[in-house]
């Protein structure tokens, strides 16, 4: 019987390997990421938590519960993932395009996932879209790296759709969409951290000023609601007039140990999404 319809075969055959796979990984890139925030909180760093408030237990409990949901979704989707490129819908690809060629389409697919990543982050945003869609998510005003995956159930399917998108068009090796959502885990876990983890300089320099910190997302939650939409970059925020205007002045501030601007939200926004 399951045989007649693949994706539910592969959900009950493989779900569970899929399933432990992805909550694994947000279990370790979560917990890396607040060991690292928990270990400097108790150095001269100390000072780089970006905002007065601390996140509760409740807080943690919500986002970690509304990630495992979010990691079931992607487990229900995968099934059809696999079952699309079992079928040959999706691009199969063992290969490799040799060392240049795989890292250059690594590059791209980050750069890819970024652009959708804020288009379709810009439009949860929307007055009609905003509650079904990512209300969940910015019940975290003060963000903690357990809000990685904190999703609501449409807005995690939205999040998955990339994937399926992505190998529709392109044949990508193995070990690059590996390394893809491992690199895509453990930035989400770092945006959200709440306490700046880049050195002071990242701003001053043009290597690096065009990566976001985190700095720039906490700002998205508290303090920014309708500004910051990028994941990896500053880009699409900088050509799209998206930026928060005090963005720079905010991360300064931050890293030379200056939290107080930072104590209370500067939008509204903010704060009506937590009532």
């Amino acid at each position: 019987m399951l045989d007649a319809f693949p994706p539910l075969a592969n959900l009950v055959h493989k779900g569970p390997v899929v399933f432990a796979f992805d909550f694994g990984r947000y279990l370790v890139a979560a917990a890396l990421v607040a060991a690292i925030v928990w270990g400097l909180r108790r150095t001269s760093l100390r000072t780089r938590k970006i905002q007065a408030r601390e996140a509760t237990m409740a807080d943690r409990r919500r986002e970690f519960a509304q990630s495992v949901q979010t990691v079931a979704v992607y487990t229900v989707v995968s099934a059809f993932i696999i079952w699309g490129v079992d079928a040959g819908v999706l691009h199969r690809f063992e290969g490799s395009y040799g060392w240049v060629g795989d890292l250059a389409l690594l590059a791209a697919i980050i750069v890819a996932h970024d652009a959708y990543f804020y288009w379709v982050h810009r439009a949860m945003h929307h007055p009609k879209l905003f509650r079904i869609f990512h209300r969940a998510h910015h019940r975290s005003i003060t963000p903690t790296p357990w809000a990685a995956y904190s999703f609501a159930i449409p807005e995690a399917f939205v999040m998955i759709a990339f994937v399926p998108i992505w190998l529709f068009f392109v044949p990508t090796p193995g070990w690059v969409m590996l390394s893809w959502i491992l690199f895509q885990i453990l930035r989400n876990a770092m945006g959200h951290a709440g306490f700046e983890l880049h050195p002071r300089w990242w701003l001053s320099t043009p290597w690096t000023r065009w990566i976001n910190t985190t700095t720039h997302h906490d700002l998205h939650h508290n303090g920014g609601f309708n500004k910051n939409y990028g994941l990896y970059f500053t880009w699409w925020d900088k050509m799209m007039g998206t930026e928060h205007p005090r963005y720079a002045e905010r991360f300064a501030e931050v890293v030379a140990g200056d939290r107080a601007v930072g104590a209370k939200p500067a939008d509204s926004g903010a704060t009506a999404v937590a009532a």
